[in-house]
């Protein structure tokens, strides 16, 4: 194809992807009550479990506020829930360009990625009320915590996103085996580092001063990164199989 055809093809493809998005959206705005009650569920039950003595409502400010708060969610939960079809646009549009091989990997990781991001999320959602209720147990008596709405939906929304992005990272590390890029073996050998890196990477990354929101996290990414590492030692052994001078090293002397 010409690259005018590439160009409009790749603008189909996105108007396509954005009227699927700007319809989940519009569905989104009738659902918004429900959408709403669960957004607060972690902040309920994080309260349920507070002391007496600590306080806190949830409050919204300016007159745009509840607005700007209903668009916002909205859209995001549009965006997810439109994000197999726009992502699906993607794909479609740079499959053709690959080799067979590479497009039977990449319907593979098609499959896995998307659970795996959901797997996340849905972590990160169950460990919710323990990190609200960690960071809201600070307040001083005597006072009340007003929690602003819509950072405390942006908290939410940067929470969720941590974890299911997280939780691609060992999918990352096979792509890189399959590339050729990391090898099993180094794997192994930096094993020790990988544990301190990931549990140094938890403790960032959740904004909760709680030791359960780190290890609800770290051990996830621990499992699935000794996965991966099965997994890059089998394609190592397979490869080496299909191509005995992959065994030999680059500076070993030639018998010839």
């Amino acid at each position: 194809m010409a690259l005018t055809d590439h160009l409009r093809e790749l603008r189909a493809r996105l108007i396509r992807a954005t009227l699927v998005v700007i319809v989940a959206f519009v569905v989104a705005l009738f659902f918004y009550d429900q959408l709403l009650d669960l957004i607060f569920v972690p902040y309920k039950d994080a309260v349920e479990r507070l002391d007496p003595g600590v306080k806190t409502e949830p409050v919204v400010n300016d007159l745009g506020g509840p607005l700007l708060l209903q668009l916002k969610l909205c859209g995001v939960v549009g965006l997810i829930a439109s994000s197999p079809y726009w992502l699906y646009q993607i794909w479609a549009f740079i499959l053709p360009g690959l080799h067979a091989s590479e497009r039977k990997w990449s319907r593979i990781f098609a499959a896995i990625a998307g659970p795996l991001f959901f797997a996340g999320v849905g972590t990160g959602y169950l460990i919710l009320p323990k990190a609200i209720e960690v960071l809201i147990s600070f307040t001083p008596q005597d006072t009340t915590n007003l929690i602003e709405f819509g950072r405390f939906f942006s908290f939410i929304t940067r929470m969720l996103l941590i974890f299911g992005i997280s939780f691609e990272i060992p999918l990352f590390v096979v792509l890189l085996n399959l590339a050729g890029v990391v090898s099993g073996k180094a794997l192994g050998r930096y094993r020790p580092w990988i544990v301190i890196g990931t549990f140094v990477f938890a403790a960032v990354a959740t904004p909760s001063t709680d030791p359960f929101s780190m290890l609800f996290l770290a051990i996830p990414m621990l499992v699935l990164f000794l996965v991966a590492e099965i997994i890059a030692r089998f394609v190592d052994r397979r490869r080496g199989r299909n191509d005995p001078l992959s065994q030999v090293s680059d500076d070993e002397v030639s018998p010839l």
